[in-house]
């Protein structure tokens, strides 16, 4: 992930991240899942609107998606995860209109999941909401 430069005038940022082959157990775990969101909030700098709501996707009908789904509205936006506990899959996205640090983010992440991969994009949203 490049460094943005600092005089772009942009919305927001995300970060979207897939982690692959994460620590067994813990992409089915409803606990561990809602401490990453409700920690990660405040190690990025940003404020909850309301505690982080998590769900489990019923294996029985989605047997090629079962895991939990879940997220966290941010006065600057939002953090979603979606798991799919068969392949110890998890996917992340962070969404501010305020600038944060995404090494940060990646750093918290593996140290919840301990990922043997991730995968990672940073977009500039909103490149021309300023220009009205």
């Amino acid at each position: 992930m490049a460094a943005q430069k600092k005089d772009a005038r942009v919305f927001g940022y995300e970060l979207l991240l897939d982690c692959y082959n994460c620590r067994p157990g813990t992409s089915d775990d409803l606990e561990h899942c809602y401490s990453y969101l409700d920690k990660m909030v405040p190690f990025i700098g940003m404020h909850e609107q309301e505690p982080p709501s998590i769900f489990r996707t019923p294996r029985k009908e989605f047997p090629d998606k079962a895991g939990l789904s879940g997220w966290v509205p941010l006065a600057d936006s939002s953090i979603v995860i979606h798991t799919i506990t068969k392949h110890n899959f998890v996917s992340i996205d962070v969404y501010s209109c305020k600038e944060f640090d995404p090494k940060r983010v990646v750093q918290f992440t593996k140290k919840y999941f301990s990922p043997k991969r991730i995968e990672k994009q940073f977009v500039l949203r909103g490149k021309h909401y300023f220009d009205t």
